[in-house]
């Protein structure tokens, strides 16, 4: 199973004391603006959303279809075809994709502990 590009998507009570803190860490703004309330920040091939108001916990996030630098990859799994595999092997689902759909999808899932997998598809 291919799950694209890897991010922990934090939920930030002060974006830019977040965004102050994990700049000290070596990461960059890469996406996002204070004024939207959402950052991607990146540090080589590490990546951290920081999102204020969005939601309440936070999520692993895998984009199918991405690469580390949000760069269209030739050759990945659907996120349609994710959901399929999850569902053959009875993996409960939170949200699922419209599976006669094309394109941007998401499906959600929560793993054994608790954790909120988000696998959000952009393309």
């Amino acid at each position: 199973m291919k799950l694209g590009a890897f991010s922990v998507s934090l939920n930030v009570k002060d974006i830019k004391a977040s965004k102050n803190f994990y700049e000290t860490l070596g990461f960059q703004v890469f996406a996002g603006t204070l004024e939207q309330n959402y950052l991607i920040m990146k540090n080589e091939d590490s990546l951290i959303g920081l999102f204020q108001g969005m939601f309440e916990n936070n999520i692993l996030t895998f984009n199918p279809g991405w690469d580390a630098n949000a760069n269209q990859l030739d050759n990945f799994d659907d996120v349609r075809e994710i959901q399929a595999q999850l569902k053959a092997q009875d993996v409960p689902l939170i949200k699922e994709a419209d599976k006669n759909s094309e394109g941007p999808e998401s499906i959600t899932l929560v793993d054994p502990d608790g954790n909120i997998i988000l696998i959000d598809q952009h393309v």
